[in-house]
């Protein structure tokens, strides 16, 4: 138990809140049966495995308990939407939109993606396992209780989001982007890879490592004004 503890502290033993994982149990499942997702559709219970919805509107629309498989996603328009208690996996695309949406107890699993629009969502409960994301646009977002493990996020853009008990366990965050950001109980001292690109001044209320603070150091010194010379 002593372990464990020490294992959420924090510099000065500091406790940091770890994230709540998503509690997700889904019930027997039914095949989408229909040609495309529709804007304020209604999906209760319902697979949608290794579907092209490439260009469909399902703005507004609601998946609960759900499950997206090997489903192609470039360009679809989910703006508003809700996907609630469900499992998105193996999901691909490019220029998805789920701006201002709605993700609680949501997994993640093996996504490779790019250009995903979530400005203004609101995520509770997440969990982001494995695959990569490039050019996630998180800006003026929400995330509460989110676990980033073993992903690839290539410039992610936080502006002005509000972070609260998020972790990263074996991501590389690249280029990252916290300008404008609040962070609270944020967990960044499992990230194999910690490059922030703008928005140094925004760490506090994050946990980091010596080591990523040493990486970051030349950063914080040029943000600070302080010149370092022999």
């Amino acid at each position: 138990m002593a372990e464990r503890k020490r294992a959420r502290e924090g510099a000065g033993g500091e406790v940091v809140r770890p994230p709540r994982a998503p509690e997700i149990a889904l019930p027997p499942l039914r095949p989408f049966g229909g040609r495309a997702v529709a804007a304020e559709g209604d999906y209760d219970g319902v697979v949608f495995d290794g579907l092209d919805l490439a260009g469909q509107d399902g703005r507004g629309a609601t998946f609960l308990d759900c499950a997206l498989r090997r489903c192609g996603l470039d360009g679809i328009r989910l703006g508003r939407a809700r996907l609630l208690d469900s499992e998105l996996t193996g999901v691909r695309g490019v220029g998805t939109d789920l701006a201002d949406a709605e993700l609680r107890d949501v997994a993640l699993t093996d996504a490779r993606l790019g250009g995903t629009q979530l400005g203004g969502a609101v995520l509770t409960r997440v969990r982001v396992t494995g695959g990569k994301v490039d050019f996630l646009n998180l800006r003026q977002a929400r995330l509460t209780d989110v676990i980033f493990e073993g992903c690839v996020l290539v410039e992610p853009d936080l502006a002005g989001a509000r972070l609260d008990r998020v972790s990263f366990a074996g991501c590389e965050l690249r280029g990252a982007d916290l300008t404008g950001a609040t962070l609270r109980d944020v967990d960044l001292r499992g990230a194999a890879t910690l490059d922030i690109a703008r928005g140094e001044d925004r760490l506090s209320g994050a946990v980091i490592t010596p080591a990523q603070l040493l990486d970051l150091a030349p950063r914080l010194a040029a943000r600070l004004g302080v010149r370092v010379s022999n």
